[in-house]
């Protein structure tokens, strides 16, 4: 006996349209996250730096000391625990600057939105008043040429 053809999962729930989106908006996502992903490469190279490269120059700091012990020691038991705890503190306060920048650019687009169907309802609108003015004017210019008909048709007696 054959196995059963397999079909894709994608076949059955294709995955859904994303929302359109003004060209003003995509550019402020674009903006978003290349901001984002900069901001994640230059907080890794430094805690990359404070990992890596700063314990490997310690041999060459081992002289100085502070209160009787050799600055290495601070970085490894401070130092470093607390420049982590600043770049975390960094990305915070740079990604809600940076969510603030975009959800302005998303109120301005919908405002842009809603303006734009403003006017398409108020177009619509005086639309209507003017299909409605044409349509009076027809039924009118109909009623009047059917009157001069019967008139015209009753002077002939038909």
């Amino acid at each position: 006996m054959a196995a059963p053809h397999s079909t894709s999962h994608a076949t059955h729930n294709p995955a859904p349209e994303p929302p359109a989106v003004s060209e003003a908006l995509a550019r402020a996502h674009q903006k978003y996250w290349r901001f984002n992903v900069t901001l994640i490469a230059a907080l890794m190279s430094v805690g990359f730096a404070v990992s890596f490269l700063l314990p490997l120059a310690a041999p060459m700091l081992a002289h100085v000391r502070i209160a009787g012990f050799s600055l290495p020691f601070y970085f490894g038991a401070q130092g470093a625990i607390l420049i982590y705890l600043a770049l975390i503190v960094v990305y915070i306060l740079s990604m809600q600057r940076a969510d603030r920048r975009l959800q302005r650019a998303f109120l301005a687009d919908a405002d842009a939105a809603a303006a734009a169907d403003a006017v398409a309802d108020t177009n619509d609108v005086e639309n209507s008043a003017v299909n409605r003015a044409i349509d009076h004017s027809a039924n009118h210019t109909t009623d009047a040429a059917a009157n001069r008909i019967a008139a015209d048709s009753g002077t002939r007696g038909l």
